[in-house]
């Protein structure tokens, strides 16, 4: 059976932890598009009176609450009203058209995906090696992260229990759940995502790190120990990139 939704009633959920010029940068995106989505919730992991007046000035709902990131995203998720849920990291680059990208696949029976991942800069070879890649493992049913901007059906993610409430990996679980259910879409279009963590520890040495952590999920370590080596460096990166 499809299922329709009304025009822009979708809710993008931010979660933060600082990263202020980059939430500016997002928001002043959104107020570009074409179209806009109904609600945009911002969940900062700790008070930020920047953040909070940058999310007032674009009429975004700000919620102050110190808990890890999956806690942050499940909160936003139930909070929000819209029917359809599109969660974003801060610093990413989303399409222009993603809004109508999400209502078309939503309206042609899927319950949920994600976009294409791609860096921003230039184009280099090994963007590309990397960013192909990405496309071969979720093509193979690998699990695509919070940077790839994954949408889903409210209803359907309630019916999925959620993100659960852990630091690291969140967007696992639920994801596995949606994909079972046989209705997960890839989007064609692009959400760009930022280099600077890959340029701060080296290209390679960054996805050599992340894939480690990867496997080291799949074998059961715990989010929690493995958040403790994932953030060792930088605490903002409770909120980015694992690819």
């Amino acid at each position: 059976m499809e299922h329709a939704i009304l025009k822009h009633d979708l809710a993008i959920i931010v979660p933060v932890l600082g990263d202020e010029e980059a939430l500016a940068e997002l928001l002043l995106q959104i107020d570009q598009w074409p179209s806009k989505p109904a609600e945009t919730i911002v969940v900062s992991g700790k008070p930020n009176p920047l953040v909070a007046e940058i999310c007032r000035d674009r009429g975004c709902r700000f919620i102050d609450m110190h808990a890890n990131r999956g806690a942050r995203l499940d909160h936003g998720a139930r909070q929000a009203r819209s029917s359809v849920l599109w969660f974003m990291h801060a610093d990413v680059c989303p399409p222009r058209d993603g809004l109508t990208a999400i209502e078309s696949a939503i309206a042609s029976g899927a319950e949920g995906g994600c976009f294409r991942f791609e860096f921003q800069g230039s184009r280099t070879w090994f963007k590309r090696l990397l960013e192909w890649s990405v496309a071969l493992r979720i093509l193979l049913g690998g699990v695509p992260y919070g940077d790839q901007s994954i949408f889903m059906r409210r209803d359907v993610y309630l019916e999925c229990g959620g993100f659960p409430h852990q630091p690291l990996f969140e967007e696992v679980r639920l994801v596995k759940r949606l994909r079972r259910r046989g209705h997960f879409r890839s989007l064609a279009c692009a959400v760009r995502v930022s280099t600077r963590r890959w340029e701060r520890d080296g290209w390679w040495s960054r996805t050599w790190r992340n894939r480690w952590l990867a496997l080291c999920n799949m074998l059961g370590v715990s989010a929690e120990r493995l958040a403790g080596a994932y953030h060792g460096r930088d605490a903002d990166d409770a909120d980015h990139d694992r690819e």
